[in-house]
């Protein structure tokens, strides 16, 4: 040892508050950015949006402050409840139809072969598609006079005469549901394809060298390990559905007999056809406590199962 190390000055290692506040401020100053956007185009219109629905706010620009008098009209309205029961059970036929869907070309798609990616190609292009874009496909697909649908089912003999498709409200619902499900089915295969080539390949192996078949490992090892990932996209495909509007606008303007009218179509009525624009503010922050909590209530079931 030389005296030139003898004689240099020892380091003192950091206060440790000092050294981790130091760090939070460096982290307040990256993630900034990205606060003051949030702040900007979700914080204040929150707020706003807040503030007009405790008012009478009306095309005029006339503005009473009225308390939670909307709210109370809100609870009270058979309309809207009538639109959010039917948003309910839509909601619960698309993320049936499409996550079930979704998990068949998943599973048909995860093997690792050279021309596995045309058909994932293939199946992720409605993805793609406009909602608004395939809402005309699927309106001109099943018109009753020029559409597709009845002339394949005519020519094959299934039906004698076409079908009105968009005159019974359980063949409109059925054509929306068609609909819907084509277009996101890619989305929920393409996440959920990820989460199955994530599962280690020695697990399936040894399940193989146990005697397991292909659907107990599919229940015992690919389910449980990707149940996460189908809580991610069952909480997705909820949210848009219960947020659904571009489709019943286009395809069935909420009819028959205003049967297809969901809860974004009754707030886009009263604000935009009534000019009711706090009333319909009120709507449309009912309707987001509703989704908060029901997203809340599928973590709190989906994450009990996965802790189980």
């Amino acid at each position: 040892m030389t005296t030139d190390t003898l004689d240099a000055p020892k380091r003192t290692p950091p206060d440790g508050m000092t050294y981790f506040r130091r760090r939070r401020l460096w982290g307040l100053f990256f993630v900034s950015p990205a606060l003051i956007i949030v702040a900007i185009f979700f914080g204040l219109p929150l707020i706003l949006a807040g503030y007009m629905s405790l008012t009478d706010w009306n095309i005029g620009g006339f503005k009473e402050f009225v308390g939670l008098e909307n709210y109370q009209r809100v609870l009270s309205d058979r309309r809207f409840f009538s639109a959010l029961v039917f948003t309910s059970v839509y909601t619960l036929l698309v993320v049936s139809a499409t996550f079930l869907l979704g998990f068949a070309l998943a599973l048909l798609v995860r093997a690792k072969t050279r021309r596995i990616w045309a058909l994932r190609t293939m199946f992720y292009l409605p993805v793609v598609i406009g909602l608004a874009a395939a809402s005309f496909i699927f309106l001109w697909l099943f018109n009753d006079q020029v559409g597709a649908v009845n002339g394949i089912l005519v020519g094959l003999g299934i039906i004698d005469k076409p079908i009105v498709w968009l005159a019974e409200p359980d063949l409109a619902m059925a054509v929306l549901v068609i609909m819907v499900t084509w277009k996101n089915a890619g989305f929920a295969m393409i996440i959920l394809l990820i989460a199955m080539q994530a599962v280690p390949e020695e697990l399936y192996e040894a399940a193989r060298v146990d005697g397991a078949t292909a659907s107990q490992s599919l229940r015992r090892i690919t389910i449980p390990l990707i149940l996460p990932t189908i809580a991610l996209v069952l909480i997705l495909l909820v949210v848009t559905s219960y947020l659904a509007f571009d489709q019943f606008f286009i395809i069935t303007r909420g009819g028959p007999q205003n049967s297809t009218i969901t809860a974004t179509y009754e707030i886009y009525r009263q604000a935009f056809i009534s000019f009711k624009f706090g009333y319909a503010t009120a709507m449309s922050v009912v309707l987001m406590v509703f989704l908060i909590a029901l997203g809340w209530l599928q973590l709190r079931i989906l994450r009990r199962d996965v802790t189980m």
